[in-house]
């Protein structure tokens, strides 16, 4: 007998109810998978069984429409009494409610138009207006980037379902909506809320009306508890796989999460039960673009295809409309389904992983809390089983090229325009306004591209601070050009905006320099008075573009309050506002009401998500004292604090990566700091000594910062929290009044002053920082 007919006979003889299977089954050569590969499935199932991270389990493969491996391992039960595992065991899906019900209703209600994804959660749930959640949209929750808590206290649910609710209206944001993932059981606990409330029916009906019921997913249904806290009759009991030991009885067919139940066994996170052969019903529709069995739609192309795009979310922050796609919590990936994949798990064990680009899925359902409790783990099985099937696909797409690579290669705007053949100059006499970080991606400078182009004259440089070569630290004057012999006007001396006289004979503004993505750092405020030179001057501007160097996405920090308009704050924008200087011009024309005669010649090739260095192109010192693309990161926060009487670093090798003055205790304020818990970022006591500025030459105290992710990392929290530990330990010592200036929002600095923690000093920004992603919406010219 052949490896193939004897796996499939085992396959029978271990589920007696294979019949039941509402898939079509198949010989895994006939779907393109190897049988004696996927057999090593049972060594790996059989060892977690052994090591008692799981008592038993369902797996199930299946490929291009067919189920092609399933087989239940173990034991269903281990106490009171022994059960065998069998095919259709009924489990609690823990999270899996998520996307399988939850975002999947939710989906169904956009299709139907009775729900927007960019609309406010307050549009639907009005008693959510409060705490600043009006700036949660119904996107935000489906990607969990809400920024409530990842659970309420169990005590909130104490006092019956109503005041249980009230209280989550209540919750509190921990972080800016739209600013980062945190997986969040509340996020779509507000979800099952906003399905019942849209569509005038409680989420286990619609979602069995609208899901379970149409797919023929029979065995797949909400619990809603019964007398109190039994057991729906509805429920098969025999087939249930208990989770945990309460008041010494073993749950079953009862929800495990403890706050489901307390909402009666039915919410949007947590409640669905169901089996493998369900769920493998509910991944191959997702397969075949929203359709049943019968043909008949269930979701749209489109709709499903929006469930699984992570849109512009950042690295391993990566969440669909309701699906993983790259998170830490991606391990059911295995290590060889590609980027395009998507699952989810459950907390009690169960996981689904699909594969679109090799039209497979693995389904592992398991209930490790039984009889181990926490000490169950069906982590590693999760990750082995995944890559074990993905190492059976015999026929796999062959990975194009650029795989090979994880950058995204980037052309700038002077890249873009050397193709174009320099159409837009052809026959005009051109001012450059540029620096150092004005270059091709193959290192050439702006200046001599310029100069040599054919039908283009290049007359008059216009250089920022530092410089033309960015090398200055201090006020710059007007100088020559060695190499070209043309004229160079410093726009950081005597003049800030170039006049009428300093244009003459120029028929078209070009601007190109290299921004780090944060309000005080002055090259956009000379992007600003040169779009008003422009319109003044009756001459068109065009803006090269380039990336924003930390990324495209976060936004963050109060927006500049009326009154502080100076160089370091030229617009009501956000410290860290995730535009590029293009976008940014776009915004000063329109919103300042310049109406000047622009072009931005946008990048080809970058995604907001991506940091410099994924671009492929070369970091180059913007300034004297940005030197890496981690004190970039760094510098929103640590520099609005440049103006008080600490040092940030400058006059040593790592400026904005370290900070501390004469009269700081590098352990206490460490310690300080470390204790504060912020995400992404920690602190080393660190002694140094400044070669220049106000302690050049004495030894300051103080700590090292170290970024240790990125996807976590918020600048502005870390800035913010500097202040407040500042104000704490050294109230008698820190100069506090120049911080304002910089951060330029009277109601962010009084809070500190009163007293206030970082977290309600942020929360103060919540609002206009929601009106402000709405604005900059208009002028955003990348995915």
């Amino acid at each position: 007998m052949n490896a193939a007919r004897l796996f499939l006979l085992f396959s029978l003889l271990a589920s007696p109810l294979a019949a039941r299977a509402a898939l079509p089954e198949a010989e895994p050569s006939a779907v393109g998978l190897d049988a004696a590969r996927l057999a090593r499935i049972d060594q790996a199932v059989e060892r977690a069984i052994k090591r008692k991270e799981v008592s038993g389990a369902v797996v199930l493969v299946g490929r291009r429409g067919k189920v092609a491996y399933v087989k239940a391992y173990g034991q269903r039960s281990v106490e009171p009494t022994a059960e065998t595992m069998t095919r259709d065991t009924i489990f609690d899906m823990a999270s899996l409610t998520k996307p399988v019900a939850t975002a999947t209703s939710v989906m169904r209600l956009v299709e139907q138009g009775k729900i927007k994804l960019g609309d406010s959660i307050v549009t639907y749930l009005p008693e959510f207006d409060n705490h600043g959640k009006k700036a949660i949209t119904v996107e935000h929750l489906l990607r969990h980037r809400t920024g409530l808590i990842a659970d309420n206290p169990i005590k909130d649910y104490a006092d019956g379902t109503d005041k249980a609710w009230e209280r989550i209206a209540e919750q509190e944001l921990h972080s800016t909506p739209g600013e980062r993932f945190l997986y969040s059981d509340v996020n779509y606990l507000v979800l099952g809320r906003l399905v019942e409330r849209v569509s005038g029916k409680p989420l286990n009906e619609y979602a069995h009306a609208s899901i379970f019921e149409p797919l023929g997913m029979a065995d797949s249904r909400y619990a809603p508890l019964a007398d109190g806290n039994k057991p729906n009759p509805a429920i098969d009991l025999a087939r249930c796989a208990p989770t945990e030991k309460e008041e010494g009885s073993w749950i079953r067919g009862v929800v495990h999460d403890p706050r489901a139940r307390a909402l009666g066994g039915v919410a949007g996170h947590a409640g669905l039960f169901s089996t493998a052969d369900d769920m493998a019903i509910y991944a191959q529709m997702l397969l075949d673009g929203g359709k049943g069995q019968d043909g008949k739609a269930v979701l749209a192309p489109e709709t499903v295809q929006a469930m699984i795009d992570p849109g512009n979310t950042p690295a391993r922050q990566r969440r669909g409309l309701g699906w993983d796609v790259e998170t830490p919590f991606s391990h059911p990936r295995g290590r060889g389904f590609g980027a395009g994949s998507f699952g989810h798990t459950g907390f009690t064990g169960t996981s689904i992983w699909v594969d679109p680009a090799t039209q497979t899925y693995v389904i592992i359902l398991t209930s490790r809390l039984h009889p181990f409790g926490a000490k169950g783990n069906s982590g590693p099985i999760r990750t082995e089983v995944a890559t074990l099937a993905s190492a059976a696909i015999l026929d796999r797409p062959k990975a194009p090229e650029s795989g090979e690579t994880h950058l995204h290669p980037v052309d700038c705007g002077i890249d873009m325009l050397v193709k174009s053949k320099f159409e837009s100059l052809r026959g005009k006499r051109v001012g450059l306004v540029t620096n150092h970080t004005g270059r091709t991606k193959d290192g050439v400078p702006t200046i001599d591209v310029l100069a040599n182009a054919p039908e283009v004259k290049l007359v008059a440089l216009f250089s920022p601070e530092h410089g033309i070569r960015g090398l200055v630290d201090a006020e710059v004057g007007d100088s020559k050009d060695e190499k070209t012999g043309l004229p160079i006007l410093s726009l950081y001396g005597k003049t800030r905006k170039p006049s009428k006289e300093n244009l003459e004979g120029i028929d078209v503004l070009v601007y190109d320099i290299q921004d780090v993505g944060v309000r005080f750092y002055t090259y956009i405020s000379t992007l600003g008075l040169i779009v008003e030179a422009a319109k003044e001057n009756g001459i068109p501007l065009i803006v090269l573009d380039r990336p924003n160097p930390i990324g495209g996405v976060a936004v963050s920090g109060p927006v500049r309050d009326d009154g502080f308009e100076a160089f370091i704050a030229h617009h009501a924008i956000p410290v860290r506002h995730g535009m590029t200087v293009g976008e940014l011009a776009r915004l000063f024309n329109a919103e300042r009401k310049i109406g000047a005669d622009l072009t931005v010649i946008a990048c080809e090739g970058w995604r907001r998500e991506d940091l410099l260095d994924w671009t492929g192109l070369t970091w180059i010192n913007p300034s004297p004292n940005m030197r890496s693309l981690t004190e970039a990161l760094l510098y929103p926060g640590v520099g609005l604090l440049e103006a008080t009487n600490l040092a940030t670093g400058r006059g040593t090798d790592t400026p904005f990566e370290r900070l501390g003055a004469p009269w700081i205790d590098a352990r206490e304020f460490s310690a300080a700091l470390n204790g504060r818990g912020l995400p992404g970022v920690r602190f080393v006591p660190n002694q140094f000594t400044p070669k220049e500025r106000q302690y050049a030459g004495k030894e300051c105290g103080g700590v090292q910062i170290f970024i240790t992710s990125r996807d976590q990392f918020d600048p502005l929290a870390l800035g913010i929290e500097l202040a407040v530990v500042l104000r704490e330990l050294y109230p008698e010592s820190w100069e506090h009044d120049g911080l304002l200036k910089f951060i330029a929002d009277r109601a962010s600095y009084n809070a500190l002053l009163k007293g206030e923690d970082g977290k309600a000093i942020r929360a103060l920004w919540e609002e206009e920082l929601a009106q402000f992603r709405t604005i900059r919406e208009h002028y955003l010219l990348y995915k």
